[in-house]
Formats: structure tokens, sequence, C-alpha cells
């Protein structure tokens, strides 16, 4: 029987190292790297040509978003299975336009990772129940859909970023991006948005389900 061989992309160790632990467990499944960025998930993806790939979001760099597109544009064979805590839309949508396989919330089950896993293996796109009803209703009636899907997926980094309290700086090193392009991007944010300050951006991103009001609480 031939193996799924799975890429892990994540910028936790331990991360890493749970999952290794559970696809260890199986007779089907078996992890052949893990890597802390985008740029090196892109490499590994060019030189071994993984079956699926379980990416993360948040990593140093590029990020998870830019390496879907990448590694789906060169790659189409590797097929991208997302995994992040950021489950509202529209990153689940914008994720799929991307070219990723499949959207996984962190938290889930064992169970589900594995099923993930092997549904995007086989070619078959994956969705909880809850995320691909949450898709359908964003893209089906627009009046009522999140304005945050106006944004590029680069915007709609650098404004999750934003709202969590990220400075300019910080977020140039992690976009690898000039510092003036930084304040481009926010004032392109703020504009397409209708908001004047980071703090009504974060505001609305409460009201969309963007994030958490207890996440943003603790950044102040």
């Amino acid at each position: 029987m031939k193996k799924i061989t799975v890429l892990l992309a994540d910028d936790h160790q331990l991360v890493r190292h749970g999952l290794k632990s559970l696809f260890n467990q199986t007779q089907d499944i078996e992890v052949i790297g893990d890597v802390d960025s985008g740029e090196a998930a892109i490499e590994f993806t060019r030189l071994h040509h993984p079956d699926v790939i379980l990416m993360d979001l948040r990593m140093p760099g590029i990020g998870g978003l830019k390496a879907t597109q990448q590694i789906t544009k060169d790659h189409p064979e590797s097929r991208v299975l997302v995994v992040s805590s950021c489950d509202k839309e529209p990153f689940p949508s914008s994720l799929l336009e991307a070219g990723a396989m499949g959207f996984l919330a962190k938290g889930g089950s064992n169970d589900e990772m594995l099923d993930a896993v092997r549904s995007v293996a086989a070619g078959i796109e994956y969705l909880s129940p809850e995320m691909a009803k949450a898709i359908n209703v964003n893209r089906l009636d627009n009046v009522d859909g999140s304005p945050f899907s106006a944004l590029s997926a680069e915007e709609l980094r650098v404004a999750l970023m934003l709202i969590a309290g990220e400075k300019g700086q910080i977020i140039a090193e992690k976009m690898y991006i000039d510092p003036k392009m930084v304040s481009t991007y926010r004032s392109r944010i703020h504009t397409k948005l209708q908001v004047q300050t980071d703090v009504a951006l974060a505001l609305l991103a409460v009201r969309y389900g963007l994030v958490d009001n207890i996440s943003i609480q603790r950044k102040e």
C-alpha cells in the first residue's frame, strides 16, 4: 500500500511534533518533512513533491497564504490543507481561491485531521459542515457577507496583524517589505473598509467574527 506523504509547515515545533506523533500511529500516512516558514514549504515541495502539505497561515516571511498560492500554481499535484485558528470568513474562501484543497480549524479532533488528510490526498475538497455552510452563505449573500472579502490576500494579512497590535516595523519584517509599504497597506485597508483608525478596524473585525473581543482586550 502506497502511503500518503505529508509535509508539515508550522512555525511551532510542538505543533509539528504533535502531528508527527498522530500520523506515526497510522498505517497509510507518512510525514516526510517539517518546516517552519512558507519559503521552506515551497522549497521542500519543489524537491520532494509531498502528496499533502499541512499549512499554517501565520508563519514568518511570506506566510502560509502566499506559500499556498505559489505551491498550488507550480506543483498542483501536491495538495494543500490549511490548518489554522483563523476559521472565520473571508479566510476560508480566500484560501480555497488560492488553491487550497481544504481548511481545518485548529482544535479539531484527531479523527477529523486524519479524515481531512485522506480526503485531500484523494483529490476531495475538505471542509467541516460548519465551515462549508459559512462559505456558502458568504458567497450567496454579498449583502450580509464580510466586508473583509474586499481585501486582497496581502491586505487581509496586514489587517490581522494591525488588529493584533503589531507595529509597522514588525509587520514589514514579517512580510519582507519596506516599512513605508505597511503605511500604504494600512491606508488601502482603511479606505476599503471605510474606517479611520486601527481601533475601528479591530471593532469591525469583532463585528464580523474575524476575531473575538477577548483577543483584542488582551492586546490592549
